[in-house]
């Protein structure tokens, strides 16, 4: 079932453009990394969820790169704009091979069950 995303029609004109430009710049940086790296891992500073799943790719041996907005007081419109650009409501958000896959313990569950190593072929 897809999610609901508005859909630009129903956008006045007039707000369209900054609609679009809201914080694309954070949306693109993690594009981008999720282009050159097999595993991404967005987090923030002091999150013990992101923490963990960065420990337990290290601790199965997957190399990760890290991208980390702001912490709990800081940066978070920059969050909310990965958060509306993926429709996943918490971080850490962990990429493999471009395709996000969850947080913490949907990333725990992937590498106990093989699936992981699947993925990153």
């Amino acid at each position: 079932m897809p999610r609901a995303i508005l859909e630009e029609a129903r956008l006045h004109p007039a707000i369209r453009e900054a609609v679009a430009r809201l914080n694309a710049d954070t949306v693109q940086q993690v594009q981008d990394a999720t282009a050159r790296h097999a595993v991404v891992v967005v987090g923030m500073a002091l999150n013990p969820f992101v923490r963990q799943a960065r420990k337990a790719l290290d601790a199965a041996g997957v190399a990760h790169h890290d991208i980390d907005i702001g912490g709990y007081t800081s940066q978070w419109r920059r969050r909310n704009a990965l958060k509306m650009w993926t429709g996943w409501p918490t971080f850490p958000m962990v990429f493999v091979r471009g395709v996000l896959v969850g947080g913490a313990q949907d990333l725990q569950a992937l590498i106990a069950s093989g699936e992981l190593k699947r993925l990153l072929g």
